[in-house]
């Protein structure tokens, strides 16, 4: 440190005690004039560095010369080296919306960090009332939303007392906003919530959404959006007369790595895309479930986890099949699988010739991934339906070399994103990138699969012309 900014330091160390005659000429007789360290000490309280290098508030020293020269004393006597508080310079924009924008200190050779935070303050997030409170809820949603930046959870729904009001006491829920099945309508009287999540047994999806949207609320549905293509289409119209946005949660479309294997297959990274091979399978273990209900699930794997295969096919390739094959089987003798099916594979025919296959058992140790070939190379993402742990590699060819390359990408909070983006529509009166339209057209493919596999024939889609038709907008961020 210069003796111009060891003097300066010492003399604003002690701006509210006499600085010692001894201290200060000790500094001085070492060459440094009493007029020059006035005319610093104006300069510095005067004037903001214009380096755009980080500095010291008080004096304006760069970080680059702060020592630990000063010592801290704590009450009870002990004492350690410190220094000045050194601020980075940042750019601050005047938009809740915008990120800070710090100052540089990556180079080029390691990955770019992204963008600071930018929540919303409390009071400007949009308020949810989360109607069930089952295992997605307490383990993924209701967490989730200490990622999000622009909703926040008001209210909750559910059948059991007890649990209503532990939850409600966890995450700061007024009792006032707890609500019985029973007294599900009267959400319409809370201004609080403006989004309602339905975490349902597939069943009460349409029931709970069409009341939902006639109680004022914009709805959040899960998947699958409902039992039959009838019951999606009632949804829909619903919200549309209540004037009310709705939004299946299909999280797979705002994770980035599905998101990262869609961009480089919209942009033919390996060439053009010739079959997709996708696999999400699980072991259940409870026959009393409603999962294993066909009156409350509507199926088994299929529409379970075996929607995902489906969804995260059309999301990738931006088109719609126009024939399925499906074949269907179950254990005989199995208590899980008396009503619904414990597998499902299916084959669905794509414009431009692409296949894709797939398969969804609920009877297996988990295995969830799909691979895309394409003409140059594969993609293949493993974990791609889980809720995190993804892994994304790639194939191709180089000369005489086969490279294959481990891609990874900061992880985010699926569920804290689909939050944030329907919220984002709600603020800003936009159509999500997840409609109601989505999750129809995903009821009718998996109708003609269940048709196929019980007839033992392929059946044909009608013809849907163009790209991403049954979506709304892309999210800002993935």
């Amino acid at each position: 440190m210069s003796i111009t900014n060891e003097l300066l330091n010492t003399v604003l160390r002690h701006a509210s005690q006499e600085v010692s005659r001894k201290e200060f000429l000790s500094l001085a007789g070492r060459g440094l004039a009493v007029g020059v360290a006035a005319g610093s000490l104006a300069s510095c309280q005067s004037d903001t560095p214009k380096t755009g290098a980080a500095t010291t508030p008080t004096t304006g020293t760069p970080a680059s010369e702060v020592e630990a020269a000063t010592v801290y004393a704590a009450p009870d006597g002990q004492k350690v080296p410190s220094s000045e508080a050194v601020s980075p310079p940042a750019k601050v924009p005047a938009g809740l919306d915008q990120p800070i924008e710090l100052e540089a200190w990556k180079s080029e050779v390691d990955p770019k960090s992204g963008p600071t935070p930018t929540p919303l303050p409390p009071d400007k997030r949009v308020g949810y009332a989360l109607v069930g409170l089952g295992h997605l809820t307490l383990e993924e949603l209701l967490p989730a939303f200490g990622a999000c930046k622009k909703s926040k959870p008001v209210a909750l729904v559910s059948g059991s007392p007890e649990k209503l009001k532990k939850v409600a006491q966890q995450y700061g829920i007024k009792p006032e906003s707890c609500y019985s099945y029973q007294d599900y309508d009267k959400l319409r009287d809370n201004p609080e919530v403006q989004v309602i999540y339905i975490v349902l047994p597939n069943s009460m999806h349409a029931e709970y959404t069409i009341r939902g949207a006639q109680a004022g609320k914009h709805i959040l549905c899960e998947k699958p959006m409902a039992n039959s293509v009838q019951e999606c289409q009632a949804m829909i119209d619903a919200c549309k007369k209540a004037n009310r946005k709705l939004m299946i949660a299909y999280r797979i479309q705002y994770e980035p790595y599905n998101r990262e294997v869609r961009k480089m297959m919209r942009a033919n990274k390996f060439g053009p895309v010739k079959y997709i091979q996708a696999q999400n399978s699980q072991s259940s273990a409870n026959p009393d479930h409603w999962r294993h209900k066909k009156a409350l699930a509507g199926g088994g794997a299929l529409p379970d986890i075996g929607l995902y295969c489906l969804n995260t096919s059309r999301f990738l390739l931006g088109t719609e099949p126009t024939e399925v094959s499906g074949y269907m089987h179950s254990t005989p003798g199995n208590p899980l699988f008396k009503e619904v099916e414990e597998l499902m594979s299916w084959q669905m025919r794509f414009p431009g010739g692409i296949t894709v296959d797939s398969i969804t058992h609920y009877n297996t140790h988990d295995s969830r991934f799909y691979r895309v070939s394409a003409e140059r190379g594969w993609v293949h993402l493993n974990n791609a339906y889980t809720y995190q742990g993804q892994q994304l590699q790639t194939s191709h060819a180089e000369g005489p070399a086969k490279l294959q390359n481990q891609i990874t990408i900061p992880a985010k909070n699926q569920f804290a994103a689909e939050m944030d983006h329907f919220s984002e529509c709600v603020l800003d009166d936009k159509q999500p990138h997840t409609p109601g339209e989505e999750g129809l057209q995903d009821q009718r493919i998996m109708e003609a699969i269940y048709q196929s596999a019980r007839e033992g024939r392929p059946v044909k889609l009608p013809e849907v012309k163009g790209t991403d038709v049954f979506r709304g907008p892309e999210p800002k961020q993935a």
